[in-house]
């Protein structure tokens, strides 16, 4: 019914840059929130950044400076502009989705993941 699917993960040497995409595809009315986690080995999965329809942003203290979080609402897309990455970045990163699906419903989506590796 509903995708979300991640891209521009890579290997990445510290204080490097990257950016990530996330394209939404699939049957639905509208896009509420959109925003990255990402879950490192052994620990939790965390709140990287989010961003509401009207541009509102949140980030993690560990990111905020660092990560910028952008949407193109037209085309259904996510993006996290990373800069000045550190070893500790390093983790799977996940898009996530609330979303409409029909006038009433909204319901929560979850890409499968991009990796993000940062060398020291």
């Amino acid at each position: 019914q509903v995708r979300l699917v991640e891209s521009g993960g890579g290997l990445v040497q510290a204080g490097g840059s990257l950016r990530l995409s996330c394209a939404a595809s699939g049957t639905f009315v509208s896009i509420s929130v959109m925003g990255w986690y990402r879950q490192a080995p052994g620990e939790q999965r965390e709140l990287v950044a989010r961003i509401d329809k009207g541009g509102s942003t949140d980030y993690a203290d560990s990111v905020r400076g660092r990560f910028t979080i952008s949407r193109i609402n037209a085309e259904n897309m996510v993006y996290l502009q990373i800069y000045s990455l550190k070893p500790e970045d390093t983790a799977l990163y996940y898009c996530n989705a609330d979303l409409y699906v029909s006038d009433w419903s909204l319901r929560n989506y979850w890409g499968q993941g991009t990796q993000v590796t940062v060398s020291s």
